[in-house]
């Protein structure tokens, strides 16, 4: 039997960290990613390289230049510049490469703004356009997914798309300039606390929901699919509930401690309306649903940011 080695593009990233540990516990070999070996994901020669080099037969693709709301729409051109030089290059390096699988990362901002709820995998180009503070990023993904599609029916490749909900975890990014709204609102919070601040200023209204998935359960769900999925149609990898972002912040302050006033900066965008996804399809394909309840991941969360900040 041919030995399976993962090469992860990312492989330092939030999420790469994750499903390296992941990968750790299989049995197969795996390989460190695009920064750890110094390969340029944008670069089909230097791919190429890495793939042979390595022997690999499984790419996973986290690579991606990503963020929040601020970042998306002060950087919106080069994030698709990039997501959409990556994606070709990763594309084309499999190919030349014949390797035995490919699994590209999706993102949930590929769905329209009005896009019923939960959302469908099926329903990905049914009601127009992604929410505008991240039209850009969301398209250049979803282009990935008919660039896979293509390159399967035409090379007889094997590939995976999956569609990962809102992250958050250990190691996320707390940057103020682009932190998504899980390792923001923390920050936030904290920081007040740390300070004696009586109040804290958030984005928007306050009205928009999310859904969040805790990062090692998605590790786990990009794992179990790479190792049993088989088909090109794109799959949801999401804990399946969604939570306002006024109700996320108010549990976010009680397990922090913070007792001042919260006040909503209307001027900021709320994104789009309402996010979650139906997450039955990955039940279904490769038996994966997320384990970690919600309060948990933010306390691991919450403790690793006071631990490492």
């Amino acid at each position: 039997m041919q030995q399976i080695i993962y090469g992860v593009l990312g492989s330092t990233g939030f999420l790469g960290c994750h499903l390296m540990k992941c990968l750790e516990f299989s049995e197969q070999a795996a390989v460190g990613g695009s920064r750890g070996l110094g390969v340029d994901a944008r670069s089909v020669d230097s791919l190429t390289s890495w793939i042979s080099d390595n022997k690999i037969t499984h790419i996973i693709n986290l690579a991606a230049e990503c963020g929040g709301i601020g970042l998306n729409q002060t950087n919106s051109a080069e994030l698709w510049l990039s997501t959409t030089l990556i994606t070709s290059a990763v594309l084309e390096a499999a190919r030349l490469t014949k390797i035995s699988k490919l699994c590209l990362i999706g993102t949930v901002c590929s769905y329209a703004r009005d896009c019923p709820v939960p959302f469908n995998e099926n329903q990905l180009m049914n009601y127009g356009k992604p929410e505008s503070t991240n039209a850009a990023y969301g398209v250049a993904k979803l282009n990935g997914l008919f660039g896979l599609q293509a390159y399967c029916k035409q090379y007889n490749m094997n590939g995976i798309f999956l569609l990962p909900v809102n992250l958050y975890g250990p190691g996320d990014n707390f940057d103020p300039k682009s932190s998504h709204a899980i390792p923001a609102i923390i920050r936030k919070f904290q920081d007040a606390k740390d300070r004696g601040e009586n109040k804290v200023v958030l984005w928007g209204s306050g009205n928009a929901s999310r859904e969040f998935l805790y990062v090692e359960d998605c590790a786990r769900a990009i794992t179990m699919a790479v190792k049993s999925y088989n088909h090109t149609d794109p799959v949801n990898i999401g804990a399946g509930f969604e939570i306002t972002i006024n109700d996320l912040a108010i549990l976010i302050s009680k397990m922090i401690g913070f007792d001042g006033d919260i006040y909503w900066d209307h001027t900021k965008p709320d994104g789009q309306p309402r996010r979650s996804l139906d997450t039955n399809r990955a039940l279904r394909e490769f038996k994966f649903y997320a384990e970690t309840p919600f309060e948990i991941g933010l306390e691991r969360t919450i403790k690793w940011w006071n631990d490492n900040k």
